[in-house]
């Protein structure tokens, strides 16, 4: 019935056109976003998933830099394990220069010399090998007991690294010397004990390293997975949102277009009265 008091048709254009308007705002937030899910009333469990994805990214985020440490340090272990291997090869060399009848007393004094000075560099180089201030060969620091290494999401998901220490007491070659003869002959046998110590101390580090590496390639993957599997849930598919934009925006011009003509159907209606 028409009717100049009230213009229904325009309540209808004008209600078309406020939803039309918010959907084509809602779709150019997210064009703009580039995020499916711009508030839970969008999607409550993708948030609720997205949401625990995006915890699970940043904890692994974290567990990657803490396989770069743990590298690191096992790294500067091995370097120091290096080094104190290359003295006792040293040491074993003088030891046998001791043995040699073509040296004397002074000779053998000289070599000892040289001998002690090894040991002490030994344990020099125990004592200031570090990570970020914790000892690492001194035998007494938190490596000697093991530090845990968090390479997961979860806090049991732990590789520990123990590295034993590799001072000249640990090693049992400080208290050797190779004044006589008979001194160097024991003291080869100390050397070569020791040498074996610091090998199998190399094996156990060069073994732990070669887990962190392969931890660390997997943590790698897993982000590339839950970076994915976030990205499914809450990122727009703008080829597809675009298209709903253009349909929204044509939308809403129509019920502008629509609003107007309602607004007109009054005053078309009092040309009657004329």
């Amino acid at each position: 019935m028409p009717s100049i008091s009230t213009n229904t048709a325009a309540n209808t254009a004008l209600r078309y056109l406020n939803a039309n308007s918010a959907a084509q705002s809602a779709s150019l937030a997210k064009l703009s976003s580039g995020q499916r899910i711009q508030s839970a009333k969008d999607d409550a469990a993708g948030l609720a998933t997205s949401t625990n994805i995006s915890a699970d990214i940043v904890v692994m985020e974290q567990a990657a830099i803490n396989a770069q440490q743990g590298t690191a340090v096992l790294q500067t272990a091995d370097g120091a394990l290096s080094q104190i291997s290359d003295i006792l090869q040293r040491m074993k060399a003088l030891t046998a220069q001791s043995q040699s009848g073509s040296v004397d007393d002074d000779g053998r004094a000289n070599i000892d010399a040289e001998y002690q000075q090894l040991i002490e560099e030994i344990d020099d180089i125990a004592s200031s090998t570090n990570f970020n201030g914790s000892a690492l060969l001194d035998g007494a620091g938190d490596f000697s007991t093991g530090v845990s290494f968090l390479l997961g999401t979860a806090s049991t998901d732990t590789l520990t690294i123990t590295i034993d220490g590799a001072t000249a007491t640990d090693l049992a070659v400080d208290s050797t010397d190779v004044s006589t003869s008979a001194n160097a002959a024991t003291a080869m046998t100390a050397v070569d004990t020791a040498i074996n110590t610091i090998s199998t101390a190399r094996a156990n580090v060069g073994a732990s390293l070669s887990r962190f590496e392969y931890r660390a390639s997997v943590i790698d993957t897993s982000l590339e997975n839950l970076e994915a599997s976030k990205s499914a849930i809450s990122d727009v598919d703008l080829a597809a949102e675009q298209t709903n934009y253009t349909n929204l925006s044509t939308l809403t011009q129509a019920a502008i277009a629509a609003l107007g003509q309602a607004n007109s159907m009054s005053s078309s209606l009092l040309k009657l009265l004329q």
